[in-house]
């Protein structure tokens, strides 16, 4: 018999390629966007894949604090 946990959601976020942001991940996700493409933000010579879904503009010291 499968254990009762109790699960709270205290809000809802989105950090992908496609969208920051939960209006905005919603919107891309119904225009059948992508956010994968060309690595942009590093060299990726020496690597055997060009492609990735890269988060641009999100910076994590923006939300979080550095500990």
């Amino acid at each position: 018999m499968a254990k009762n946990n109790r699960v709270v959601v205290t809000g809802m976020g989105v950090i992908a390629p496609n969208g920051t942001g939960l209006r905005e991940f919603w919107r891309t996700l119904a225009a059948g966007e992508s956010g994968i493409g060309p690595i942009t933000l590093f060299d990726p010579e020496g690597f055997r894949s060009r492609i990735a879904g890269e988060v641009k503009g999100f910076d994590p010291l923006d939300h979080m604090p550095a500990q």
